[in-house]
Formats: C-alpha cells, structure tokens, sequence
C-alpha cells in the first residue's frame, strides 16, 4: 500500500485542501499537490479513471474538463464518492458521479464551452486505490469554438500556471506518444515553471498507436528530454473500447500483456503501466509532502498565533460600539488626507504613467498654460495708436500740447493692465478644477461607504471652493494695487525714449543659440494628396525647428528656421482623434515645401500646451500677438500669490 509509515500524510492534505474549498481561500498556504496537465485529447482522463478502475470522468469532444477537479483517492473497504459540495451523499454508481460533475460544472460555467479556475473536490474509496491527491486541469487549446472567449488559450494558460507555479505542486505531464515530444504543450509549460525538471513528472500516453517501426525507447528511458523524475508509460482504452464499456481490469491486464511482449518496450515492463504509474506517485507525493512539512508547520504556526491575536482583539467586539466606528471613520478620512497630499507633493505609492493628475497637472497649468494665456493677449496696433492718440487731445482740451501728460499715458495702460485679470482667473479656474477631479480621485477608496464618500466630497469641494473666492479677490486686488499706481522710476521701465529700440530687441529675443528646447513625437497632418500625415521626431532649438524619420536623429527630413514664425489655433476635425496647432510665417512665404502653414497634431491638448509653450520659449509667439512689455515686472508674484491661497 505505498509508503505505509507515513500513508496518514495524503489524507492529512486532503482535509487541508477540503478546509481551504470550503472557506474559499488558502490562508496563502500552498499545500503538496499533483497537477496534471496536457493537451486536449492526449489522455489525461483515461489514466485518472484508470487509477479509479471506473468510468466517471465526462467524456466529448473539445474542452470536457472545464474546472479544476481536485480528485481525492482514499484506500478502503467500501467503494463510493463523495463531493464536498454534496456533504453527507455518497454516490455508488459511477454514472451518477459523472453526471453530477457535468451539473456542477455547468453552474459555475453555464452550458456553454467556458472555464472556472472554481475547483470541484470529489474524493473517491475504494479497495483499488492507493492514498493519492491529483487536480486534473483543463486541456490546452489553441483555437476557441463555439460560444468560447476568444481568449480561451491565456485563460486555460493562465488557469494552469496558477497551480504549476508554485513550488510545492508536482507537475504531471501527458504528453501522446504518436505526437513529436518537443511540440508537447505539457512539457512546454512545465519547462517554464520548473527549467530543472525537479518537480515534473513524464506521462507518455499511446503508445501502441505509434507508427510501426518506430518507439517511445529513448523517452521512456530519460535519454532525450531528461526529467528529474523519469518517464512513466501507459496504454489507455481506445475511443471504441470506451463505447463499447470495456472492462478497465481488462484493460489493464492488456496493457500489462502490451509491455511484457513489445520487444522496445519489454526489459523495462515493470516500470511501466498503470499500477507502476500508481504506486510512484503515491511514493513521490508522500515524500513531497514529507519534504514540504516542516515549512508548512512553520506557516501554519504563525498564521495561528496571528490569528489568535486577531480573535483576542476582538473577543470583546460589540458592533454597536460607537468608538470603534468613530475609530474607523477617523482611519478613513486620515487616509483620504494622506492621499490627497500625497498626489500634489507627487510622493504617491502608485505612479500615474499614463497622464499627467495632481500637482504635475497644476504644475502644468502654473509653468506652461498660464504664461501662454499672457502672451496670447491680442490687441490691435492701430486701434491703440488711435486711443492714445484721443487720451492726449482729450487731456489737454482746448490746449495744445507740447508733452504727452500723465493723465493719458496711465489712462492707456491702465486699460492694458486690466487685460491680466481674465488670463489670471482662468488659471485659478483651472487648479481649481484639478484640485477637485484629485478629491474625487482620493475618494474612490471610499467606495464601501457611499454616504461617507459623498459627505466627504462635498466638505473638501466646498471648502476649495471658498478658497477660490478668496483667491481670485486677492488676485484681483494685486492687480488693482497695480493699477492705482504705476512706479516710472523703476528700474524696468524703459520710457519713450527707449521704446522702440526695446520693442525692436524683444521681437528678435531668442534663448541662447543652438539651446535644445524640447524633442518629441509630432504627426505633421498633410492632406491624402500629398503623402498624407506623416509621424516625425521633432528637435526645437532656440534658431530652428527640425524634424527626423526616428529618434537617432539620423536622417533628417527638414530644418525651419524659426525667424518670422508664429503659431495657430487649428480646430480638430470631425473625425480627428488628435488635437491640432499649426505654424505659419508672418511674411507669407512657404513654410514646407509649398505650404504656407504646417499643422501639427498631438494626442492630447495637454501635449499641445505643452509644445507652445515650448515654442514661447524659443521666441515663436501666437497669432496676432504684438510683444508688449507692461514694465511692472510682477508675473512671478502673481503666480507666487495663487500659490499661496491654496497653502
């Protein structure tokens, strides 16, 4: 009967593993098991109910195992089944253990061709059983049928590398004789999880359908495909002896006949056949489980002293304890807080890597968005020249004048001043926003609580909300203070006499020659005519634009010169994916080739933000822009006030 001086060890594991199915979970203990695994049709349930020497596996074609089944043999007198889910029913007629397995199957998978990872555990007795524990798992298939996901070979896949990944499970593999051993699909997932081959076990099924002239002698015999624990090889029952209920002992004792009289196969006979294959698991797993003991009792141990500190807190435990739920509430709204500054100070666990959220985003906005929104404040030369123009007269009345007076020059700039309060609230409008997307973001880990979540939401949300109020009035107030009086004798402010040579050197301001400014992928959009869109790697300096085939920066396709360029809104097209600007030159002459303007697409309008500001940087402004110095200087404390409201 095997290993008799540790036979108890099998059924010791098989109430683990009925304990671990009942309560649904494994206590993260990985328990001693044998997996079998192969590819559909190559055998695996005839060698199971030949264990059993009954018929009671379900039988078709395609995918018939479709959930594992954790097959529990148990050496007894009597001979019956019984499942876990069918507690206190012991099934006599094999037919019945067969049918329930279908039924059981198809609650969990419905009635068609799915799978479950949810295994079945059925535990059969009998006098012709050695104590053994095998989990048969789905075949392996290539092509999905029927109304199968068309993703049923990674969900098999993955199904099967959840068992065989672990270092305590013995791996099985059955592999048809009558197929090439290299192109096996069960010792190819094998050779993944265990490279050595210390834990898997050869299964060479079919042999006596082989070609004549040829054998299974240097596999059986560990020769070409070495395995730690050898190769095993069976006769299973044909298709027609299957229907035709040919006795499994018949069977048996003409696979026993197929051995001893094969001359390949006869000087190794008694390390073949079914009974062999048997009794070498019931050793090997017995010894496995002797092996694994010590470290499973180690985790057992302290899982238990954990578990008994768990149930001594909470011995005492009244649910209607109004401190514990106060205690849980506090925890909740902690965390809520950690979170939340842990996505503006960017020192979150989990990195965003797909875009930009939390204070990147706000940094984005502060560095690149709003500096745009300053530049692209757009007035008419001739309009203010016409302004000025009326101030002046207008002051002086019936006199006429020999200096322009005060009155007009603060009249005009004060009107040009009061320009930096739209571009200035829409900043604020924006933190604002993203501060709010970053609360509800927060929040999600109060989904189990939906009245708290909301509740939550609602103070945070009001309470930026009010700090949005305040914010925007002292931004306001900055700009009115600015307003009230304008200081002439500061050092930036250039005066008449300077005006146009200052007016002259900003137009041609540019960064430090042959600085890079930025590179990147950018779509250059040209109609289907002319090549259609093209994707280019982009290098921006401080004198030109260039463009490359890929990122080595080895062939290049064009270089522009960044004099009297400027940018343009382009709006996206109906079935445009991508957010468009285009460059143009303001001397109407051709920018590519014979285009007045190139459109450049981004995937995102973040990414187009970005470029133009980037493009600010290097000195090509927006469209209709005149450079106008306001000669305060005072950009920076405007954004160093925003800032400030929202500490």
């Amino acid at each position: 009967m095997g290993n008799r001086g540790m036979e108890d060890l099998i059924p010791l594991i098989n109430k683990l593993q009925d304990a671990f199915s009942s309560i649904g979970q494994s206590c993260n203990l990985d328990l001693p098991q044998i997996a079998v695994v192969g590819g559909q049709s190559a055998g695996k349930s005839s060698v199971l109910e030949n264990f059993v020497g009954k018929d009671f596996l379900p039988r078709g074609s395609g995918i018939v195992t479709r959930r594992p089944l954790i097959l529990q043999l148990v050496n007894n007198i009597a001979e019956y089944a019984e499942f876990l889910h069918c507690k206190g029913r012991k099934f006599v007629d094999f037919d019945e253990v067969r049918a329930e397995i279908e039924a059981e199957t198809d609650r969990i998978t419905g009635s068609n061709k799915g799978i479950s990872p949810i295994p079945i555990n059925l535990r059969v007795y009998s006098p012709h059983v050695l104590n053994l524990t095998l989990i048969d798992l789905p075949g392996m298939t290539k092509v999905a049928v029927g109304d199968q996901p068309v993703d049923i070979e990674h969900q098999i896949r993955d199904m099967l590398l959840q068992f065989i990944t672990k270092e305590s499970c013995l791996i099985l593999a059955v592999t048809p004789a009558n197929t090439d051993l290299a192109n096996s699909d069960a010792l190819k997932i094998a050779k993944e999880v265990d490279p050595q081959g210390l834990r898997t076990i050869g299964v060479i099924t079919k042999l006596d359908l082989m070609d004549e002239g040829t054998d299974a002698k240097d596999i059986l015999e560990n020769k070409l495909l070495p395995l730690r624990r050898g190769y095993i090889g069976v006769v299973n029952r044909s298709q027609k002896d299957i229907d035709g209920k040919k006795d499994i002992r018949a069977a048996l004792a003409a696979e026993r006949k197929f051995f001893l009289s094969h001359p390949a196969y006869r000087h190794m006979a008694e390390r073949m056949g079914t009974p062999h294959l048997q009794k070498t698991l019931n050793q090997q797993l017995t010894n496995h489980i002797r092996d694994t003991l010590p470290g499973l009792r180690s985790k057992l141990q302290s899982q238990l002293l954990s578990l008994e500190k768990e149930v001594e807190e909470y011995k005492n435990f009244r649910p209607d304890d109004p401190t514990r739920k106060t205690k849980a509430l506090l925890q909740m709204v902690q965390q809520f807080g950690v979170d939340f500054e842990k996505c503006i100070e960017g020192s979150g666990d989990q990195v965003d890597t797909n875009e930009l959220s939390g204070g990147a985003k706000i940094n984005r906005i502060f560095h690149e968005h709003f500096p745009y929104e300053l530049v692209k404040i757009v007035f008419d030369e001739k309009e203010l020249r016409r302004e000025i123009s009326h101030a002046i007269k207008n002051v002086h009345g019936v006199r006429t004048g020999l200096f322009t007076p005060d009155l007009a020059f603060e009249a005009i700039v004060k009107k040009q001043i009061v320009k930096l309060k739209t571009p200035c609230l829409k900043c604020i409008d924006l933190v604002i926003q993203e501060l709010i997307n970053t609360v509800r973001q927060c929040t999600n880990k109060l989904g189990s609580y939906p009245r708290l979540r909301e509740e939550t939401e609602r103070i945070v949300t009001t309470y930026i909300r009010e700090r949005e109020g305040k914010t925007k009035d002292q931004v306001l107030l900055l700009i009115d203070i600015e307003l009230s009086y304008i200081n002439t004798n500061h050092e930036d402010f250039i005066g008449f006499a300077n005006a146009q040579q200052r007016n002259t050197a900003v137009n041609k301001k540019r960064a430090i020659p042959n600085q890079v400014i930025r590179k990147g992928w950018l779509t250059i959009n040209i109609s289907i005519m002319k090549g259609g869109s093209k994707e280019y790697w982009f290098v921006l300096t401080a004198e030109s634009l260039s463009w490359y085939k890929d990122e080595e920066e080895k062939e290049k396709k064009y270089m522009l010169p960044l004099d009297n360029l400027k940018l343009r809104d382009v709006e996206k097209g109906f079935m445009s994916t991508k957010h468009i600007f285009a460059i143009f030159n303001t001397e109407h002459r051709n920018v590519y080739k014979d285009l007045h303007q190139i459109e450049l697409a981004c995937n995102s309008q973040d990414d187009v933000d970005s470029w133009k500001a980037s493009f600010l940087r290097a000195g090509v402004y927006p469209e209709k822009d005149q450079v106008w110095d306001y000669s305060l200087g005072h950009l920076d404390e405007l954004m160093e006030m925003i800032c400030k409201c929202f500490t």
